[in-house]
Parts: structure tokens; sequence; C-alpha cells
């Protein structure tokens, strides 16, 4: 279906910006003098950060949640599965988007159903999260369209886990993921139950950088398979014109240990660590905005749906 596309609004033509987006992660990286000047620029807008999250814990606390039993036996599970091998083979099958055609609306609803079991800091319905996110940077960032969209979509390939999509289990859809095909670093959560994991006793991946070249780009980086890397797809293979940093958001706001942790820096060129910088304004939304104060979905429903509706179509492939 050629006709259906999530598309990006208020950006005029945008080809030229990303053929040069591409064309530089096929070059070889190296340092430059300056940088170009992008069309989006980044303001930072002060954000309070509460001390603790809905439970009184400290945010991503993984040993005084009181889902602490439930998170670890998720990511041990994950951390002994989620290989290289099964990786590529999930984003073979997902890749060709034969699931089924839904509007963005009807994603973020499906949503309703599901609690993210990995998560320390909040166990209210996932639309809710989609709403706090994109209402908290909506507030911060009001002429910032684009941003307000990705909030709301960020999360919408945990729909894996209804049974329409594959009904896949908990552990490869939800947590947070890494690059495969080289070491496991310490800054993954949990990253001594990688002990299971066969990809950490393979002399072709269990190296620094593995499989890959210093600079190679985060394109190019195969991650854990979830929800982020099935969005990445669906936002790729319906032709979406949403920003580079969009899609840069999307694929890796889960990869913790790289923008909270510092880790696998090396892997990264020059426009990953541009795009990284719209990525440190979207973590704090995306976790600090969690809490036990709902949404009004009908007083917001309307704005959400204008966003959508100014895509070229309102439904996906999925």
């Amino acid at each position: 279906m050629d006709d259906v596309f999530i598309d990006a609004f208020f950006y005029g033509n945008d080809d030229e910006a990303n053929k040069r987006f591409r064309q530089r992660l096929l070059e070889e990286q190296a340092p430059q003098e300056e940088e170009e000047e992008r069309e989006i620029a980044i303001v930072e807008v002060d954000f309070f950060v509460p001390e603790n999250n809905a439970f009184g814990n400290s945010f991503r606390n993984y040993q005084d949640s009181l889902r602490r039993i439930a998170v670890e036996e998720l990511y041990r599970t994950n951390h002994a599965f989620q290989t290289y091998e099964f990786a590529m083979a999930k984003k073979e099958e997902y890749g060709r988007l034969e699931k089924g055609v839904m509007s963005i609306w009807e994603c973020c609803e499906l949503l309703n159903e599901y609690v993210d079991e990995s998560d320390p800091d909040l166990d209210e319905p996932q639309i809710e999260h989609l709403l706090q996110t994109a209402e908290a940077i909506r507030r911060d960032y009001p002429d910032q369209d684009w941003l307000h969209l990705t909030a709301l979509i960020h999360d919408l390939g945990k729909v894996l886990l209804h049974p329409a999509f594959g009904g896949e289990p908990k552990w490869c859809v939800v947590g947070d993921t890494f690059p495969l095909g080289c070491a496991f670093s310490e800054a993954i959560v949990h990253h001594k139950l990688f002990v299971a994991n066969p990809d950490g006793r393979n002399p072709e991946y269990n190296t620094k950088l593995g499989i890959y070249i210093e600079n190679c780009g985060l394109e190019n980086v195969a991650m854990s398979w979830g929800h982020d890397e099935y969005l990445y797809l669906v936002a790729k293979g319906n032709n979406t014109t949403l920003p580079p940093a969009a899609l840069f958001i999307i694929r890796f706001h889960s990869f913790y240990a790289l923008h909270q942790g510092g880790a696998y820096t090396y892997l990264m060129n020059n426009e990953d660590k541009e795009m990284l910088k719209w990525l440190h304004v979207f973590k704090k939304y995306d976790l600090h905005s969690k809490s036990k104060e709902r949404i009004n979905e009908d007083e917001v429903k309307p704005y959400n749906l204008s966003l959508i509706e100014k895509v070229r179509s309102t439904f996906i492939e999925l």
C-alpha cells in the first residue's frame, strides 16, 4: 500500500536534508571543525525533575522497587535470549509489515490494555505514559509539533504484545535495549544476567567492537529486538519524513546504556552525536513525567488527533 504514510509536518521540502543525513551515514566519519546548522534548533528548557517516582523511590531504582522481582525475572529472560541471530530473525519477520493496517490513534488506544512490567516507575496502562510524555513536552516546547507527535507515538511498538501483532512475550518487547554483535556493557541494567547469553561466549561478538568498526554509526548497529526497533521499522517502512531526530528518539529511547550510562559512544558518528542532544531532551520527559496523576484523555484527544490529521494518512502498515 504505497499510499500509506506517517508524514512530518511544517517542514516544507526536507528531502535534501534527509539525503545529506543518509549520505553522511555512509561516509567515513572524521572529526569536523564546524557542524552544519540545523533547521530545528535545540532550546534547553528548565524541567522540574521530581526526586521520587510514584512509588516513593528514586527513578529507575531496580533494587528497592516494589516490582523488583518481576522486573529482574523479565531481564533474566531478556538477557539470556536476546542474541544477534534472534534479533535479526525478528527484524526480518516484522520488517515485512504484514500484521495489518491500523490508525495511529487506534494503536494508542490498544495500549490501554497493557502495563510495562519492566518499568519500576509506573504501573499505569501504557496509553497514560504516552499522554503524560506528550503533554509534558507540549507544555515546554509548544512550537515543536514534531516532538509532540514523537512523544505520542514513541512506544506504539508495544502493540507487539497484542495477539493481532504476534502476541510476543514481554521480554522481547519492553525493557532497555542494547547493541548486539559486540560485548555487553556493564552499563546495561542487570548486566550480570548476560552470563546465560551465548553471544557472550562467541569470539566474533564478545569484544569491544565485535563485528563493527569504530565510529561506524548507530544506523549500522544491530539493536536488541523490542518495541523501539519495531516502531523504527514501521516508520521507515511507511516512508516517514519525520526529521532524523524523531527517528533517533524512536529507535534509541530505551538505549539507557548510551544516553544515561555513556556507554558505546565509540560506535557513534558525528550525526549520532547531533541527534543525541534531542534524545537527552526527550529522556527527561519520557522518564520523569510518569506519575499517578492521569491525563484527561477526552481533553487532549482533539489536539492529538489534529497532529495525526496533519499527516498524509492517519493509517499505517504494521
